[in-house]
């Protein structure tokens, strides 16, 4: 037989068995071309001059890159061991291993080279989509325009070269090293089923149980108090440990150990079902712990990170008004005398407030929960500046000579600085000290976080503020503020307003915020970052969720041609094809099932102990979040059962 027909037929071959790996391939090549062009297309540039896009895509190609060839090269092992026979045979014929080489090689390379075409083309025509999509995330009004980009097509080329050439080099080392009986046995499994446990792998069970409800626990009190200065991060650490020792050995010991005790409890009497589900799954699981626990933890992560960024997004106008609570904040005199004279040309209606901010040394500790505010590092000297305004500055606020009233933290420092209903604030002017009743919190924000850095704002009498100004000590003067804040009467005369605030260039974008304040400047910059963040994170989890169901639905594929003799006799002996059919859906959603509610379980645990540096609002996009990361999980499910399905049929 020529050596090009009968490559040409185990290509055909190929293509009609292993469909779902040259999908792979299309897959992650169109998925990586249409990520990498977005760095190339032209109508990116106005996004390059507001945050740095250019770097956040090339970190995210990064690690694209590093998703697709751990999977791919995962893929390949998990086919070339299925072809352990067929390459066995080859050498009974008498071919050498360098020939067989040769002959992988070349089927490879045209399943590679035509993957690559087709992943090009269809990479290129979704490229335009992807674009519109991160535009529309990021609230840049740009018209996306399809462009084809020869830095992207080379990058591709060169990346996936280099991948091919990895699965080349572990084809050459699995032929090298095996022999024609292991070839011939490469398919069978190597499961050793135990009827009895013994209490090593007992005890593994209930250490990866404990361990993951101790890692939960400490994440529940992370920002409690109960971890000060080092020891936060010491409790991080501990954290991470426990909850990827405890997936490996829940993973290992506990489901085998629970589904030992299901099946001593049936005495022997085991249905179907059981047989084809539970009991098939004891030791499968605990071989294959180490890849589930990547598989598991690393979900945990992409919900996690996915999470995190969407309640940033989704918080994002919340957060501006923390940032900037007034349309305007302006901290010069002349630009509030150059704003407000464009302003009144324009006929644009407005109010303003002003307040006087004093800095003053104060100590708060009293008023605060005992433990709340080691986070912030005060150690033996209780004492740091605290802002000062006068409640004549805010009309709706009275206060009396002996009170103080604070404005609430930033998010971020609500859970690290909590107030009790009452205490003694003592601020110090030169050798004086002011003690002053603690009264509660006010609600509204008064000040931009520019003059606060999100601590709460000591709002006190109009004749204390004037003491604490007159007797302030020199050096702490200095940082006396004349703040005003100004809001647009019209919300139809806002975006006119903010034009004429652009034009006369009233702030600085390098390195940050320098300066005056708009509102609605500063929630397009938080949407464009975080917007930018969340597709990057989004796009990267969305891969490793196809990436993973193709691997568990690989093994599935690799577990229904190892049962299938298993299925044959079960038919013989007059079972329907739905009566085996129940069983394999049971299987499968403990098989898909487990990882994705360790998965989602380890991520809620991880988002509830510090979603509030976040944003202001948790489940909304938690549950969005997980929510469609479970439908998509599912669907390589209910795939690997219409597969079991095909074998069934093909079994008798």
């Amino acid at each position: 037989m020529d050596i090009k027909y009968f490559i040409y037929r185990n290509v055909k071959k190929n293509i009609k068995n292993y469909f779902l790996y040259v999908f792979a391939l299309i897959f992650s090549v169109s998925l990586y071309f249409s990520f990498v062009t977005i760095q190339y297309d032209p109508s990116m540039d106005e996004m390059k001059e507001s945050v740095n896009s250019a770097t956040a895509i090339k970190v995210g190609s990064i690690l694209l890159v590093f998703i697709v060839t751990v999977f791919l090269l995962y893929a390949n092992t998990l086919f070339i061991k299925r072809r352990g026979k067929e390459i066995g045979l080859f050498q009974l014929l008498g071919m050498s291993k360098i020939k067989i080489l040769g002959i992988l090689s070349a089927e490879n390379l045209i399943l590679y080279i035509g993957s690559l075409i087709i992943g090009i083309s269809l990479g290129f025509s979704m490229s335009k989509l992807i674009i519109m999509i991160l535009f529309k995330m990021t609230g840049i009004k740009v018209i996306a325009t399809l462009t084809f980009s020869t830095e992207a097509l080379i990058q591709t080329g060169i990346v996936f070269a280099t991948i091919f050439l990895f699965i080349l080099l572990m084809n050459f080392l699995f032929i090298n090293r095996q022999t024609i009986l292991s070839l011939f046995q490469s398919t069978t499994t190597s499961e050793h089923q135990e009827k009895k446990q013994s209490f090593f792998e007992i005890f593994i069970g209930l250490l990866g149980i404990g361990f993951i409800v101790l890692g939960y626990f400490i994440s529940a009190e992370l920002f409690s108090g109960n971890y000060p200065g080092y020891k936060l991060f010491v409790a991080m650490l501990a954290i991470i440990a426990c909850i990827i020792l405890g997936t490996y050995f829940f993973y290992k010991g506990s489901i085998s150990f629970i589904l030992h005790v299901i099946r001593k409890k049936k005495n022997g009497y085991v249905t179907l079902n059981n047989v084809l589900s539970l009991w098939s799954l004891m030791f499968r699981i605990k071989s294959n712990a180490f890849l589930l626990t990547i598989i598991t933890l690393v979900s945990a992560l992409s919900i996690t990170l996915l999470s995190l960024t969407y309640i940033s997004y989704y918080s994002a106008e919340k957060s501006a008004e923390q940032i900037a609570p007034y349309d305007f904040s302006l901290f010069e005199m002349n630009d509030v005398n150059n704003f407000t004279t464009v302003l009144d040309k324009s006929q644009i209606e407005y109010t303003i407030t002003e307040i006087d901010v004093l800095l003053s040394y104060a100590d708060i500790t009293d008023a605060l929960v005992p433990g709340s505010y080691e986070h912030l590092d005060i150690g033996e000297n209780p004492v740091s500046f605290s802002s000062v305004i006068s409640a004549e500055s805010i009309s709706h606020l009275e206060v009396a000579d002996d009170e103080v009233l604070f404005t609430k933290p930033a998010k971020m420092l609500e859970n690290m600085l909590v107030f009790k209903n009452s205490g003694t604030i003592k601020f110090f002017s030169g050798n004086d000290t002011t003690r002053l009743k603690f009264i509660g919190l006010e609600n509204k924000n008064i000040l931009p976080l520019q003059l606060t850095e999100g601590f709460p704002v000591a709002i006190v009498n109009n004749d204390v503020f004037k003491q604490l100004e007159k007797e302030a000590d020199p050096s702490v003067q200095n940082y006396l503020t004349n703040f005003t804040g100004i809001d647009i009467n019209s919300s139809s005369q806002l975006q006119e307003a903010n034009t004429i605030f652009r034009d006369l260039k009233l702030y600085k974008l390098e390195g940050g915020w320098e300066g005056s304040e708009s509102r609605l400047e500063v929630n397009q910059i938080q949407k464009q970052s975080v917007g930018l963040t969340m597709f990057i994170v989004g796009f990267l989890g969305l891969t490793f969720l196809i990436t993973s169901g193709c691997v568990l639905y690989f093994k599935q594929m690799d577990d229904s041609e190892t049962e299938k003799p298993t299925f044959t006799i079960l038919r013989k002996l007059g079972f329907t094809e739905e009566d085996l059919l129940r069983g394999i859906r049971m299987k499968q959603v403990i098989n898909f099932g487990i990882p994705l509610t360790l998965g989602l379980s380890h991520s809620f645990f991880g988002i509830k102990s510090g979603w509030f540096i976040f944003g202001s609002e948790m489940w909304t996009p938690m549950i969005t979040v997980m929510s469609l990361y479970t439908v998509l999980y599912s669907i390589f499910g209910i795939l690997s059962v219409f597969y079991y399905k095909k074998v069934i049929k093909k079994s008798l």
